[in-house]
């Protein structure tokens, strides 16, 4: 029962019936933006699942689809899947759920009590969730959905809670076993129709290949800031979000506020899926994440010991065996065999030479993750923050940052990561099956081997809270990706196991840009006034636009371009360099839409990091390499009269000339989302509010629509009297080319514009815009 009133309106909402389980109140501000309230955890679900399935239901829908295995029945085997971060065939996909689904982790985990199993608060949000989703559904209809890309189609249906805990876990597991599946499925051609008659792993050799767009998979990044009182000017804390998530698919945010009165109160960015914010802020604590640089599995090296058995200690183990059976289009069904061991799943590459690999994953049976948000939503400040992060310990691969009223700001590596210490990797190290892989490969012959132990960990196997990289300042903590040891430049992070990450390495160009920022707006050296943050100049900083290679080499580029207004190219041809030298010289170095210059330097740039002709090695074209010293300046310069540097200028100038590509080329130009022009530029280029298309600029002087880069940015000021916050969601809300919210926070990105939160009730009211929804189920 849905009961919709405008502002004027006087009729009351129809009165719950005895049957009523769920009560919620939606409110739609600006841009479509839902804020739920509820009176308890089940009926906020319900609220919260119904509103978003009324803007984005198909994406759920199909990965729903995708969760349960039944891709290549619906879409067919060889079609490729909807995991927006590492898509595979559907075959694949189906054979890795239906294995996951089989193992009955998600039952084993279910059965256990809080923190290792879900609290009974998250067990109502996640069953009201459901029940909001497929009220919505029942109501409307599969034949009357707004969204076309869903509408009649006979593989919409209702969900169940398993789904959503499914959904939770796959996101848990989105650094560890999930990008893995071709790894653990393999990609022979399965048998159809018949039973296996293999007894043990069989021999094969080598990893899987990647090829094209698969091997450049877009990543999840981020940029985060928490500001604490000595880095702002109101002495108060603030906060920059900025996460770096895909576009589309089912690892989109939902921007949303869910309220229970006197109980809970967050706002921010929802993860497609998830009944809980995970990038947010209540009155008094703003928090986000940013991908940490921590393993989140190990290999283990099994010495196979014949009839399907491996060595542990030298006694024989025997090696699971797992039947997955996968229906197809035809009606006939495809079947694999998958192996398991102590470790975990026995991977399909890299067998051979009386050797097979285990993926130890240390998210495989994680569900904590979603009840630590929860808390976190609930936390009065940092201390309260931490607190329930060690209570649950639950972050599946992200870093921590987060800052309170009393500008207090805090940095840490919360995150479940193995229990490896640098003297059992080196004791225990063998070698890889790929030698790409970044991640500790372990002897699995000897249970010395195994996973440690603290006593302050939830679970076993993992590092608890005191082994966790972690800072507090009263000035600032930052992290862009990069590992925890410059986090504040004034003080190192240097003293945890390597397993979390370097220290002493290159610091990489967004990063460091970052903290340049950062820098220069604490001493009032970037043009924005009096030295210090304001909510206004967090918003002008981080949305600069700002290139840091190019500002790195521009002295050097005008060098090579007084030197030579002329250069061969790699087929041998001279090409005159002399417009694109004066198209560089003329940009400022930002990748605003009307950057002319923008495009032509990442070609170039970007070029001058892949060889130009099979087989030639990566070369040194840095002037001063890096120095750990001088993590914050090096690398940097360009070797003026390289050969190599020449070619490659040479080569893009020709490239935009046999295409007619303007060498003035703008991000306005060259970049769409949705047919809107988006303006920044690239991770490679040291670009701290980039954007990434998978693939490379076209003949038509375009690249493939945006797919990844800031998605939720959020920017806010946490006061005594409330926190004043603005944000964009820089895809919008919602996924429906049909629907007004489809696009309309895009056009505001474009422009470099903000929304201004409605938070508080009064700020929620004066919202001449506003809609309320009453739903019951």
């Amino acid at each position: 029962m849905v009961t919709a009133l405008s502002l004027a309106a006087t009729s009351l909402v129809n009165a719950p019936t005895a049957a009523t389980r769920y009560t919620a109140e939606i409110r739609r501000t600006e841009y479509g933006i839902p804020h739920v309230t509820a009176r308890d955890h089940g009926g906020l679900g319900f609220g919260y699942g119904y509103a978003f399935a009324q803007d984005n239901l198909c994406v759920l829908a199909s990965w729903v689809i995708t969760l349960r295995g039944e891709r290549s029945r619906t879409f067919g085997p060889e079609e490729r899947s909807d995991d927006a971060v590492r898509p595979v065939d559907n075959l694949t996909s189906d054979v890795y759920y239906r294995s996951v689904a089989a193992s009955g982790v998600i039952r084993r985990v279910l059965a256990q009590p809080p923190p290792l199993g879900p609290s009974a608060e998250l067990r109502e949000l996640v069953a009201g969730y459901v029940a909001g989703y497929n009220r919505y559904l029942e109501e409307t209809g599969v034949a009357n959905l707004p969204d076309p890309a869903c509408r009649g189609r006979s593989w919409v249906g209702p969900i169940t809670a398993d789904d959503i805990w499914a959904n939770l876990l796959d996101l848990n597991r989105m650094a560890g076993s999930s990008p893995l599946k071709e790894a653990i499925a393999g990609g022979e051609e399965p048998e159809k129709n018949e039973a296996p008659e293999k007894t043990g792993p069989p021999e094969k050799t080598g990893p899987p290949e990647k090829t094209g767009e698969e091997a450049a998979a877009p990543a999840p990044g981020s940029n985060g800031w928490a500001l604490g009182r000595r880095a702002t000017r109101s002495g108060h804390g603030m906060l920059l979000a900025d996460p770096h998530f895909p576009w589309t698919g089912i690892r989109r945010f939902y921007q949303v506020q869910l309220t229970i009165p006197g109980v809970l109160d967050v706002s921010g960015g929802s993860l497609y899926g998830t009944p809980v914010v995970q990038i947010g802020h209540n009155a008094r604590v703003a928090w986000t994440h940013t991908v940490s640089h921590a393993q989140r599995y190990t290999l283990y090296r099994l010495r196979l010991a014949g009839d399907g058995a491996h060595l542990v200690d030298g006694r024989a183990e025997p090696i699971g065996r797992q039947v997955v059976e996968v229906p197809l289009q035809d009606g006939t069904v495809a079947r694999r065999t998958l192996y398991t061991s102590r470790y975990g799943p026995v991977l399909a590459a890299g067998r051979g030479d009386g050797y097979a690999y285990a993926l130890a994953d240390v998210n495989a049976a994680n569900l904590r993750s979603a009840d630590e948000w929860l808390a976190m939503g609930k936390a009065r400040d940092v201390a309260g923050l931490r607190a329930a992060q060690d209570a649950h310990q639950g972050m599946a691969f992200v870093y921590t940052l987060a800052t309170d009223v009393s500008g207090s700001a805090t940095f840490a590596d919360a995150s479940a990561v193995p229990h490896v210490t640098d003297a059992q990797a080196g004791r225990c190290a063998v070698p890889s099956p790929d030698p790409s892989l970044e991640a500790y490969v372990l002897d699995g012959s000897t249970s010395a081997c195994l996973w440690g132990r603290d006593r302050d960990a939830v679970v076993p196997g993992i590092f608890g809270p005191a082994a966790q990289p972690r800072l507090t300042r009263a000035d600032y903590v930052a992290n862009s990706n990069n590992s925890p040891w410059m986090t504040n430049p004034a003080a190192p992070l240097t003293s945890y196991a390597k397993v979390w990450g370097s220290s002493r390495t290159d610091v990489e160009p967004r990063p460091r840009v970052g903290l340049d920022m950062i820098a220069r707006r604490l001493s009032g050296a970037d043009g924005l006034g009096a030295p210090g943050f304001t909510l206004e100049t967090l918003q002008a900083t981080a949305q600069g636009k700002r290139n840091l290679t190019f500002e790195m080499m521009r002295a050097d580029v005008a060098a090579v371009c007084r030197a030579h207004p002329s250069a061969t190219a790699s087929d041998g041809r001279r090409v005159d360099l002399r417009e694109a030298c004066r198209t560089l010289a003329a940009w400022d170095g930002r990748a605003t839409l009307d950057g002319a210059g923008a495009i032509l330097w990442r070609e170039f740039y970007t070029g001058l990091e892949r060889p130009h002709k099979p087989g030639e090695p990566f070369q040194q074209w840095w002037k001063v390499p890096f120095d750990p010293e001088h993590p914050l300046t090096t690398p940097r310069g360009l070797k003026r009269d390289d050969p190599y540097v020449l070619r490659s200028l040479a080569d893009v100038v020709q490239r935009f000339a046999s295409d007619a590509i303007p060498l003035a080329l703008t991000p306005g130009q060259a970049q769409r989302y949705a047919s809107v022009a988006i303006p920044g530029c690239t991770e490679a280029e040291g670009c701290f509010d980039r954007i990434r298309s998978r693939g490379r600029l076209g003949a038509d002087g375009r690249y493939p629509d945006v797919d990844t880069g800031s998605s939720f940015m959020m920017a806010v000021e946490l006061t005594p009297s409330g926190p004043r916050t603005r944000t964009i969601l820089t895809y919008s809300l919602s996924a429906n080319a049909s629907s007004p919210h489809h696009a309309d926070q895009t056009a505001l990105f474009s422009r470099g514009q903000w929304v201004t939160e409605r938070f508080t009730e009064a700020e929620i009211r004066a919202d001449p815009r506003l809609r309320v929804t009453t739903v019951r189920g």
